[in-house]
């Protein structure tokens, strides 16, 4: 065990689901855990829960789609804490029913699935402790909807599968996308054909960790991407395989992996922590 009581982490959009399953869990294993939430009564009400439970958990406003809110939430962290740990991307959205596939909230979740996650992690990354008996970690919420093979666009995909793909050239794929869906040609261009704009959002959220990762390597911080599966959240209307304790077990078993050996740039599905991919 190489964290303790000092080991800070901080999980988006956590007030229900999945995240505050993940928050509970590194409370009750001794962490600190920050639980932000974009409602802050929400948030305050599902940090007051666990605080009844005797965990050590901190709640703090953030609206990941709001560059604002983000300045404001890691100016509060500096005030309240000296480095971060674990940072948990979890917060994310999407307008469509299981069995629905419309873009017209397409703005909307990609900005926050992809581009909130993005501006989050480059504002912490310089709070980020680099100790060696430890390491940071950086654990994305994501989905195999997301896996580059569901772009049929050949030119996009191998851009995506390149060793040498760039920040830049993911935002771009995410502004082609969204150009695509303001004039209506989105269905002929090969992007993903299930829950399309959430899916494209996970696609660049996954790309992004795979540039991050490859920046960040031999300097302290771990950077992986975990799909908790088809999971019984407000998100899949209360469909599921399995349930937000149960998907959110894995996720902080991979967030807390020993130092030794930690894996980077990896894609992890299912429910276990070993079914890992390179990005």
């Amino acid at each position: 065990m190489w964290w303790s009581s000092d080991t800070v982490a901080v999980v988006t959009g956590a007030n229900k689901g999945i995240g505050f399953a993940i928050v509970k869990r590194l409370a009750q294993l001794g962490l600190t855990v920050v639980l932000t939430a974009r409602d802050g009564g929400r948030g305050i009400k599902a940090t007051d829960s666990l605080r009844s439970q005797g965990l050590h958990v901190w709640f703090s406003k953030l609206d990941v789609s709001d560059a604002a809110s983000i300045e404001g939430f890691v100016s509060w962290f500096r005030e309240n804490f000296a480095a971060l740990d674990v940072l948990v991307n979890n917060a994310a959205v999407s307008f469509n029913d299981v069995d629905e596939n419309s873009v017209d909230h397409a703005e909307t979740v990609v900005r926050t699935n992809f581009y909130g996650p993005k501006l989050l992690t480059e504002a912490l990354l310089p709070l980020l402790r680099r100790s060696p008996s430890s390491k940071s970690r950086i654990l994305n919420i994501s989905s195999r909807l997301g896996s580059f093979n569901k772009v049929k666009n050949q030119s996009i995909r191998r851009m995506l599968q390149s060793d040498d793909l760039t920040e830049d050239q993911v935002e771009a794929i995410a502004g082609r996308f969204l150009e695509s869906v303001g004039d209506g040609t989105w269905k002929a261009e090969g992007w993903p054909e299930v829950w399309t704009d959430y899916a494209v959002s996970k696609v660049a959220l996954n790309a992004y960790a795979k540039v991050l990762a490859k920046r960040l390597l031999g300097k302290g911080v771990s950077v992986n991407c975990f799909c908790p599966g088809f999971t019984q959240t407000s998100m899949t209307r209360g469909k599921g395989s399995r349930t937000a304790e149960e998907a959110a077990e894995v996720a902080v078993r991979l967030a807390l992996l020993p130092p030794e050996g930690l894996p980077t740039g990896k894609f992890f599905a299912g429910s276990k922590p070993v079914m890992g991919s390179k990005l």
